[in-house]
């Protein structure tokens, strides 16, 4: 069309596939962009499937795409697996509740589901760079290509000349018998100027031409150069000279001449016939791949999940969603309460909200949640009033929002020396320095939180000392004393929590760790926490280290080419540093892990070129060994697939929790009749461990 001076419309094409909306392409021209999606298919309510690519991002980015948007609380989803082998397959599970339609829009507005291209074609014309358009660098290219076939026929057209000349030549040097006139030549002036004479008599040339002239008419002079190519045919070819031959080439070569003039004179046609003849040839099986649609617009706020910051200006009590207050404290929604703890020993609990005034020289803040039964604070403080060192633990469990709350006496010299927050109730040991004017024995000693029980906000605490302390300084972190928290593995971001997303990983004091397999054959023990977050792409198996913890792996072995199974102990205590289990080997690949109790395998691979399917229960196949032990020989072949059919670990049945909350409800119901009776009998209320002050 080009060609033709007719406009056409060319829009990108990309080998992945997918779908691209140029509504704004503007011809490609510099300012002008088109959008490109994946292309996602509802394969149930529960599963979507990304079959096709936008064009410049591969699976890994893309599903890393999709979990940095998971993290930051955009969409919701179950899991995401990469299936992809000859054609690509991305398996999106979507979490309880979750519409798949929203799902994927959101998939398009927060993930390289869907990404912009801008054109930006710069190209030198006539020694000077230029912004052009689609269209007239197509338009320069065709056009070029049309120059270029031209000067192809040209030369074509020369060379058949050339070769009609000769022929025509030789013909008449031949059939004329001209070679026998040279015999009496005695030099070669005289050779040449026989064989012109007598190639004159039969041939004319443009400027020998004469009215009327019946002589064969050459298309050009004859020069020196065409004599002396006629003095080097051979006698041998003049004797086998075959006239009727001579004759159809050059009718051969009077049709090619006649071909070439026309398309010099059609060339346009020419040109068009030439791309033609490129798209039958090398056009097969390149149909257009991406499909051109028109994306409707999306609304953000229609499918993000709600999410927020939380900032705060510890000094001057300002705390927020802004990030222009200060420093950031955690993820939070915008339904969030904020709870505030300051120097002078108030706490605050208020409505999130961008900007709020929580009063100056705050010592901690954080989400709060209500009926936080986990969260326990320990506080140390001197009382204004009697001039002791007073120690406390509680929980905050239920407020009214916009109140203060003093957890110290009232009076102006008393003042916070120590505090702490233990999300899971751990205790803490801490070191106490009184001041070296005081008149105690010992002006350095330990003191343990874990001796406290856990109070009321309001309760006064426990004496640690009666003469003035210097500085309190934290020594070690104890175990929890509200039992053991649970903890799962979201294996789609790879973090740990506690909201019951993904894998269980069981129940975890203080002191209680994981053991982390990696896919390249390592293994790594960490501490657990609620903020941890695991590499979730290289992950294998996550699970409790107890004492009897077994790893199973089954492995090729790169050296002699054996597929072997281990079971060993975990013998190295050392957290944060990995071990390889696998032998020291290039070849050596990891295909399977776990910390089960009991691994079952289902794995197949080829032989005698057969395919082999079994199942393998690993505990009766392999006993346990040390981790560097290679293990048994499972066959002399490589595992095509290999499928984890080991039952995993669940939560406790609801019935035992039922059970426990109504011992809970039986254990409260007392200490109220006891207070009833206490009451009545005038009792102070005091408990064990409680420390008495006599006046002497």
């Amino acid at each position: 069309k080009v060609l033709q001076g007719k406009k056409t419309k060319l829009y990108p094409d990309f080998q992945t596939g997918g779908y691209i909306d140029v509504s704004e392409y503007k011809d490609g021209e510099r300012g002008g962009k088109v959008k490109v999606r994946a292309k996602i298919e509802i394969k149930d309510k529960k599963t979507l499937l990304i079959t096709e690519l936008p064009y410049g991002t591969t699976t890994g980015n893309l599903i890393d795409s999709v979990v940095k948007a998971v993290e930051k609380g955009k969409i919701k989803i179950k899991k995401i697996t990469d299936n992809t082998a000859k054609d690509v397959e991305i398996e999106v599970l979507l979490a309880p509740g979750t519409s798949p339609e929203v799902t994927r829009d959101a998939l398009y507005a927060f993930t390289n589901c869907e990404i912009s291209i801008s054109p930006n074609a710069c190209v030198i014309v006539e020694n000077k760079p230029m912004f052009l358009s689609v269209w007239d660098i197509l338009k320069i290219s065709a056009l070029n290509t049309k120059e270029l076939l031209r000067q192809e026929l040209e030369i074509k057209k020369g060379e058949l000349l050339e070769k009609w000349h000769m022929a025509s030549l030789e013909k008449i040097f031949i059939e004329k018998r001209i070679y026998r006139d040279i015999e009496e030549c005695e030099n070669w002036e005289c050779v040449l100027k026989t064989i012109d004479a007598g190639l004159r008599k039969y041939v004319a040339t443009p400027s020998d031409k004469k009215p009327n002239d019946k002589r064969l008419m050459l298309m050009r002079d004859i020069v020196e150069e065409d004599i002396v190519k006629l003095t080097e045919i051979k006698i041998k070819r003049i004797s086998k000279y075959n006239s009727f031959k001579t004759d159809e080439l050059i009718s051969n070569l009077e049709k090619e001449l006649e071909q070439v003039n026309y398309d010099l004179e059609h060339l346009t046609d020419f040109a068009i016939k030439y791309f033609q003849n490129l798209k039958a040839k090398y056009g097969k099986g390149k149909d257009r791949k991406t499909e051109i649609i028109n994306f409707e617009s999306i609304e953000t706020k229609q499918v993000i999940v709600n999410n927020a910051k939380l900032y705060w200006d510890k000094e001057n009590g300002f705390i927020g969603m802004n990030s222009k207050i200060g420093d950031y404290i955690c993820d939070c929604s915008d339904i969030d309460d904020v709870i505030a703890f300051r120097k002078d020993g108030k706490f605050v609990v208020n409505k999130i909200d961008d900007k709020v005034f929580m009063g100056k020289n705050l010592l901690y803040a954080n989400v709060w949640k209500k009926d936080d039964d986990r969260t326990t604070y320990h506080l140390m403080y001197l009382d204004g009033n009697t001039g002791n060192t007073m120690a406390k633990r509680f929980q905050v469990k239920a407020i009214t929002r916009d109140k203060e709350y003093n957890l110290i006496t009232d009076n102006k010299y008393s003042k916070v020396l120590y505090f702490s927050v233990n999300p899971n109730g751990e205790t803490e040991k801490v070191k106490i320095q009184l001041t070296p004017g005081s008149k105690a024995r010992k002006k350095v000693f330990e003191f343990d939180f874990g001796d406290l029980a856990i109070k009321g906000r309001t309760a006064r605490g426990n004496i640690v000392s009666r003469y003035p302390v210097r500085k309190v300084t934290f020594i070690e972190k104890g175990k929890s004393t509200l039992g053991k928290q649970k903890y799962w593995l979201d294996e789609i971001t790879g973090k740990i929590n506690k909201d019951k997303r993904g894998k269980y990983l069981g129940e975890f004091d203080t002191g209680d760790n994981i053991i982390v397999i990696y896919k390249n054959g390592q293994y790594e023990v960490k501490e657990i926490h609620s903020n941890m977050k695991l590499e979730y792409n290289q992950l294998v198996d996550v699970g409790k280290l107890e004492e009897d913890t077994v790893v199973s792996a089954v492995y090729f072995e790169g050296e002699k080419h054996w597929t072997m199974v281990k079971r060993f102990n975990i013998e190295t205590s050392k957290l944060d540093e990995r071990y390889s289990f696998l032998p020291e080997n290039k070849d050596s690949k990891l295909y399977f892990a776990s910390v089960a109790k009991s691994p079952v395998i289902k794995y197949s691979y080829r032989q005698n070129k057969e395919k082999h399917e079994k199942e393998l229960e690993l505990n009766e196949f392999v006993s346990v060994k040390g981790w560097k032990a290679l293990g048994n020989k499972l066959g002399e072949f490589k595992i095509i697939k290999i499928e984890d059919l080991s039952q995993p670990e669940t939560e406790p049945a609801d019935t035992q929790e039922t059970k426990d909350d109504s011992e809970v409800k039986k254990v409260d119901s007392k200490p109220k009749k006891d207070k009833d009776k206490k009451d009545k009998e005038g009792d102070s209320g005091l408990h064990i461990g409680d420390t008495i002050d006599f006046d002497v």
